[in-house]
């Protein structure tokens, strides 16, 4: 397998950051996640770090529980289509679910962004967790769909959408004013699509993009997640929480990949990190302290018992470990937990811990210090078969993105890991993949070689 030679970067944008204080912060704004303007000047913080991408994630459902930057946010396609206005060169990935909207119209939405950004959108596929007991009600069902059913159903969802991208070849619009030729009849595809799932007939009322299509990220924890990501993900986005899991996840991923007949190099694993940057280790503490003062005791137990309803936490407090709440050896039935139970039956973390850890506010002390400790752990990280790259999860914004961006960055691009300036204009340029050929000139082609 080829080294990439640049680690690639990412940033995950939501409100006031990933820490659940952090909109508590004097300085915070608490009504960040419905501020265009606010995000406007977060993703133009990131393209000035010539990131590969910012990344806008998205629910269905929320209840009291509930993370507050999520409580009160922009729906991440409409999101994306203004930063495309206010930005030039940076990657703008959507979130959106195959299990409660129809192909068609998410195929028309997404091409739509990625024609208005030039060809810089990719689609975050997610299936839908139900944490909240109330997404199926939303859309008028009684209950979640199964795990193995949502992956069968997403499956037939993306092969669907990537169809309908694929309506028109490339040269199809010849915008002939003389003869009144607006296109070439032959160039236009029904995708006349029967499956178990679906009937769609076309075609998509959109021409393909300057990238061809959006980039596929995918981020599925479970073996069928896991699976569906390694037959269509083009980018991965994964957290771990030390080297050796890392690496470990890693290398199965790519074996992963390549078992589904695909070029493990074509495809970018990003793992999650939250790092705490201060100009010296006691100032990363102090910030790191700071946001946990800040975190109320009831705001924890609250979400732990939310997230694990099997358990009573009545007479814990945040600082019991993970042992004497039964939590190491816990079989959760939230199907987010496989991902954090080893960590947690190793480690022994406190209910404090056990919070941050599942809701991405802290990646561990590694992440915790000055921009050059950062900056060696991700190095480290990279060279070592960890991670193609990384998801900044800041705890908190704007001031996380902007304490990378001019403190590790330069130390990336110093040592050659990095670049210092944009080479490509569309996100798939950024990650170094091709242009997707049309599905049905390819088809062609191929009749005809044969004839």
């Amino acid at each position: 397998m080829t080294r990439k030679k640049e680690i690639k970067l990412s940033a995950y944008l939501v409100g006031t950051g990933m820490h659940a204080s952090s909109w508590r912060r004097d300085d915070a704004m608490p009504g960040a996640s419905i501020d265009i303007d606010y995000y406007r000047t977060l993703a133009q913080t990131a393209e000035r770090g010539k990131f590969d991408m910012v990344f806008l994630a998205d629910s269905l459902a929320i209840n009291e529980e509930s993370h507050p930057n999520i409580l009160n946010r922009f729906e991440p396609i409409t999101l994306i289509s203004a930063l495309a206005g206010a930005t030039s060169r940076i990657g703008l990935v959507a979130t959106a679910s195959t299990s409660y909207v129809e192909p068609f119209n998410l195929a028309r939405q997404l091409m739509s962004a990625d024609h208005i950004s030039k060809g810089r959108v990719g689609w975050n596929i997610v299936t839908t967790r139900d944490l909240s007991g109330n997404t199926a009600r939303n859309f008028g069902a009684a209950e979640h769909y199964e795990l193995e059913h949502r992956y069968l159903r997403a499956a037939e969802f993306v092969d669907v959408v990537r169809g309908l991208w694929d309506s028109w070849e490339d040269d199809a619009f010849v915008f002939d004013k003389s003869s009144g030729r607006f296109f070439e009849p032959d160039k236009l595809h029904r995708l006349q699509h029967q499956g178990e799932f679906f009937s769609v007939e076309g075609p998509l009322n959109i021409a393909r993009s300057p990238q061809g299509q959006p980039v596929l990220v995918q981020a599925g924890n479970s073996a069928a997640g896991q699976q569906f990501a390694a037959n269509v993900g083009e980018v991965i986005f994964a957290i771990k929480y030390n080297f050796e899991d890392a690496r470990e996840y890693y290398q199965a991923f790519k074996q992963k990949i390549a078992a589904s007949g695909r070029n493990p190099d074509d495809v970018s694993i990003v793992l999650g990190i939250s790092p705490v940057i201060g100009a010296t280790e006691d100032d990363a503490l102090r910030k790191r302290k700071q946001f946990e003062e800040l975190l109320t005791d009831e705001t924890i137990l609250d979400f732990l018992a939310d997230y694990f309803k099997d358990v009573d936490f009545t007479g814990f407090t945040p600082e019991t470990t993970a042992q004497e709440a039964g939590l190491d050896t816990l079989q959760a039935r939230n199907p987010d937990y496989p991902k954090h139970q080893p960590v947690i039956a190793r480690e022994n973390p406190t209910l404090r811990e056990i919070y941050s850890l599942i809701i991405g506010s802290f990646s561990g002390d590694h992440l915790v210090g000055t921009p050059e400790k950062i900056a060696n752990t991700l190095e480290h990280w990279f060279n070592e078969g960890a991670a193609d790259g990384f998801m900044l999860m800041a705890p908190g914004l704007p001031d996380g993105l902007e304490d990378f961006v001019d403190g590790v960055v330069p130390l990336l691009q110093e040592r050659g890991l990095f670049r210092r300036e944009y080479t490509g204009s569309t996100l798939r340029e950024h990650f170094g993949l091709p242009i997707p050929p049309n599905r049905f000139r390819t088809a062609s082609e191929a009749q005809a070689a044969t004839r």
